[in-house]
């Protein structure tokens, strides 16, 4: 019996256990073609590669796979490989917290190791299905997947982008991390040619195009803080911090985090701070909010506030004759 045979009867030992809760010796033995001292033999090679194999004697006993103290690797048939990525892509845009960012990372391990032909079976079904999406703009799946790989292998990328004012040009960055932000996917890179760190909306790229160039990973900011601050200030003309009689977790759950953050403050009042190019907007939406505000910056704001309640002061003092 040469080594390799012997690891593939093992890894079939394997497929075998993770099929069904239970098997007994004399069925292994014959499913494998072998005796039974030679499937225990597997199964003593089996824990001694961690997998928490379970004995239990007697005429209805036999061998089941246990859970441990970590997860085993798992072995995955072509049909349970093909399900598992599809299911993990359209994971890749949950609003669950946590749940998009693992579902990428299990995508990329799958993917290293799928054969091309699952590959293309993966992607012509995933080609072929359409999603009910929320607000936010859908993201190509295979480009969620190169900068996965990108910010694992710390590898740089080159894409197209287009910025908010029209702007199309070429980028090559250095990906940290991708952040989900609502209905939005974001990505936290050093701008090589800008030499600076810079955020990216994944809708507004094309091209990605993932490079042999490996980097040595920066010292970086926290990526969420930085990604938050990004989309809700820098863009803007104006910075608004406004301090409400509200609990802070209240005020989060009413402003998402792409459009401004919440700040903690004392005695029951929190600040929101929120980018804007129009004043007006703020004062509009913070207004329908309900919440004792004090207008701390900038003194656009507070003029907005005065045109508002000139206006709404007009319009409560006129009657219809």
């Amino acid at each position: 019996m040469t080594v390799e045979s012997t690891t593939e009867r093992v890894l079939r030992v394997l497929a075998l256990l993770q099929s069904r809760p239970s098997w007994t010796a004399v069925e292994l033995a014959e499913e494998l073609g072998v005796t039974d001292r030679s499937v225990r033999r597997d199964v003593d090679r089996l824990r001694a590669l961690g997998y928490p194999v379970r004995a239990t004697p007697g005429v209805g006993g036999g061998y089941q796979l246990g859970a441990g103290t970590r997860l085993p690797p798992l072995l995955l048939h072509d049909d349970e490989a093909i399900a598992t990525a599809v299911s993990l892509r359209l994971a890749s845009g949950s609003t669950i917290a946590g749940a998009a960012e693992a579902a990428l990372r299990a995508l990329a391990k799958l993917d290293q190791v799928m054969p091309p032909r699952l590959r293309e079976e993966v992607r012509a079904i995933y080609g072929a299905t359409e999603t009910v999406v929320g607000a936010g703009t859908e993201i190509d799946a295979d480009t969620l997947l190169a900068l996965a790989r990108a910010c694992r292998d710390a590898t740089r990328v080159r894409f197209r982008y287009t910025t908010r004012h029209e702007v199309d040009d070429e980028r090559t960055v250095e990906p940290v991390r991708m952040v989900a932000a609502g209905q939005r996917w974001y990505l936290m890179a050093w701008d090589v040619d800008r030499n600076d760190w810079r955020t990216f909306r994944l809708d507004r790229m094309r091209d990605v195009a993932p490079t042999t160039w490996r980097f040595r990973p920066r010292q970086h900011p926290d990526p969420v803080a930085y990604v938050q601050r990004s989309v809700t200030e820098s863009p803007y003309r104006y910075i608004a911090r406004i301090r409400l009689r509200a609990d802070a977790d209240q005020v989060r759950d009413m402003v998402p985090p792409q459009v401004g953050r919440v700040e903690d403050d004392e005695d029951g009042w929190c600040v929101l701070v929120v980018g804007a190019d129009d004043p007006d907007w703020v004062v509009m939406h913070v207004a329908r909010m309900g919440f004792e505000a004090v207008v701390l910056e900038p003194p656009e704001l507070r003029a907005a506030a005065d045109r508002l309640a000139t206006r709404l002061a007009a319009i409560a003092s006129r009657s219809d004759r």
